[in-house]
């Protein structure tokens, strides 16, 4: 949880351990791209995922990673992601952006908005200050624009046709590519198929 009282947590404890972990945005949307990628086995995207969130120089066995992983996505990742307070959907559940597609959009409205460059940002804004920062964007940006024509009705009438026809128009450029699950659900699904003996690599 997110609050301005406590200090973001910065290292984990691994059989008696700490480590330090990098939850960095971009770390955390390449994990995300980690997890969509099929070439990779789950139980390789668990090690991967690990020596990307975890600055350890030491090997350790899959269930230890795994343990790890899923601790990392459910503790400091998914909640955030799948946050209500970028999606103006009205309460609908349904997925207005992706994080991916829109990112051309999201870096415009961070410079837009905030002055932030992304870029330069790689490596050092943590992914929680990201998405309180993109929650956080005004309906004025572009990314929020997009947004309000994703989620935004068809008026109804016959003296609504022009507003209609623009509006169907805008939601078929900015569209998603496809009705994707949402993170949690991905991860989740992941996680279910490992916790249920599958680590063979299949």
């Amino acid at each position: 949880m997110f609050t301005l009282t406590d200090r973001l947590e910065d290292e984990i404890e691994i059989e008696g351990e700490v480590y330090p972990l990098d939850l960095s945005f971009d770390v955390v949307l390449r994990f995300f791209d980690l997890m969509d990628d099929d070439i990779f086995f789950d139980t390789e995207k668990i090690d991967i995922s690990f020596q990307m969130f975890v600055l350890a120089d030491i090997d350790f066995d899959f269930e230890t990673k795994y343990k790890v992983v899923q601790t990392i996505v459910e503790t400091f990742i998914v909640d955030k992601e799948d946050s209500p307070s970028s999606d103006s959907s009205g309460g609908d559940n349904k997925k207005l952006y992706d994080l991916k597609q829109d990112a051309e959009y999201i870096y415009a409205s961070f410079m837009q908005e905030y002055g932030i460059d992304l870029i330069d940002m790689q490596g050092e804004l943590r992914w929680e200050k990201f998405i309180a920062l993109l929650g956080g964007l005004r309906d004025k940006t572009k990314f929020k624009e997009i947004i309000g024509i994703r989620g935004a009705k068809l008026p109804s009438g016959k003296e609504m046709a022009d507003e209609r026809k623009r509006l169907r128009e805008l939601k078929q450029i900015y569209a998603l590519k496809k009705d994707q699950k949402t993170k949690e659900q991905e991860l989740n699904d992941m996680f279910n198929i490992l916790s249920g003996g599958k680590k063979d690599g299949h």
